[in-house]
């Protein structure tokens, strides 16, 4: 059974840190892309971040570059999102995603506000 499970998420203030967890079972998560996704309220869901199998490209939307870092560890079926220097309008639920199965986990809520 495919699972893919999201923790980390919770409140923070502006100019804060985060990091996020997404792990996974059921399938070999060393042969598939993995991506993080986040929805806000209102508004459309929007990719934030993606990383090769491998951990050797990765890719990010402007509105997060230079500031949420994608990474994986293979040998612990689990792909990571640190984010630093938090906004409010990166409020949202934030979803791991096994682009290439459509596997989804169930989103952790990250808030930023003071």
């Amino acid at each position: 059974q495919v699972q893919l499970v999201e923790s980390g998420g919770g409140l923070v203030h502006p100019g804060g840190s985060l990091s996020l967890s997404c792990a996974v079972s059921g399938f070999h998560f060393g042969s598939y892309i993995m991506r993080w996704w986040r929805k806000a309220p209102g508004k459309v869901r929007e990719l934030v971040a993606g990383i090769s199998s491998t951990a050797a490209t990765t890719n990010y939307a402007d509105s997060v570059k230079g500031r949420f870092t994608i990474s994986r560890n293979n040998g612990k079926n689990t792909v990571y999102l640190h984010m630093t220097a938090l906004k409010p309008e990166d409020t949202a639920v934030y979803y791991c995603n096994a682009p290439q199965k459509n596997w989804w986990g169930q989103g952790t809520q990250v808030t930023v506000s003071s």
